[in-house]
């Protein structure tokens, strides 16, 4: 699915509401943000198929973090294709599947907590294959992959959870720094995300996204948000308080 297009840049989310990547193509090649679940293999090289590019074109996989529902198929990349994959280095060891803090409880719907774990498992989900090899990251580093990627820290999620920014498509890549549809509830609307370490520490990380004043605010799971990146942060920080 694309989302906006120039004569030189163009952004694409593959997936839908419950697990999403997207990929920005330049004429230089292909940045790919998060690897989804294993099951959109497909989905990603019919999008790759829609753009006109073969799969040499990617050049990078960048992970927002180290869960399972974002590392996806990028281990398959990195193997079979030669493509790297960038992941921040507090959050290295868990795309290899290395261990995640128990969660405190959380707020759920059952309709929407059996959707998505019943569409993660459709997809391919459980049968995840960890990151063997990857390329640990800082925040605030620039990486040289298509579009000129910047890397914003953003710990809470997990540790190494970062946004990714790329002006060229005007676009932040959010992860589950926060969300605009919660999987367990279903509440749509930009908010905090669930499943998440340290809620504090996350809210607390949003005010690192307003600099970028992207148009677009893309998180891994929810409708992508056109509303402006200041739009968004107070509306997460509004639902942090009323919940």
């Amino acid at each position: 699915m694309i989302l906006s297009s120039s004569p030189q840049f163009s952004l694409h989310r593959v997936g839908d509401d419950l697990v999403a990547l997207y990929l920005v193509g330049t004429p230089e090649g292909i940045t790919v943000i998060d690897a989804g679940i294993p099951g959109q293999w497909r989905d990603f090289l019919a999008e790759l198929r829609a753009m006109g590019r073969p799969l040499a074109d990617v050049k990078g996989v960048i992970l927002t973090h180290g869960d399972s529902d974002h590392i996806g198929f990028a281990e398959r990349l990195r193997r079979d294709h030669g493509v790297p994959v960038f992941v921040h280095e507090a959050d290295a060891a868990r795309a290899k599947g290395g261990p995640k803090p128990k969660n405190a409880s959380q707020k759920m719907r059952l309709g929407a907590t059996l959707g998505f774990f019943g569409h993660m498992i459709r997809k391919g989900g459980l049968r995840t294959t960890h990151l063997v090899e990857v390329e640990e990251i800082v925040s605030g580093q620039t990486l040289d992959l298509p579009g000129s990627p910047l890397i914003i820290g953003m710990p809470g999620h997990s540790p190494g959870s970062v946004a990714v920014s790329i002006p060229a498509v005007d676009a932040v890549f959010v992860g589950d720094a926060l969300t605009t549809r919660s999987v367990l509830t279903g509440r749509t609307g930009p908010q905090p995300a669930p499943f998440t370490d340290e809620p504090a520490e996350a809210l607390a990380s949003l005010e690192a996204l307003l600099p970028t004043g992207a148009k677009w605010v893309l998180p891994g799971h929810g409708t992508p948000w056109s509303g402006g990146v200041a739009a968004a942060v107070t509306a997460v920080q509004r639902a942090a308080q009323a919940a």
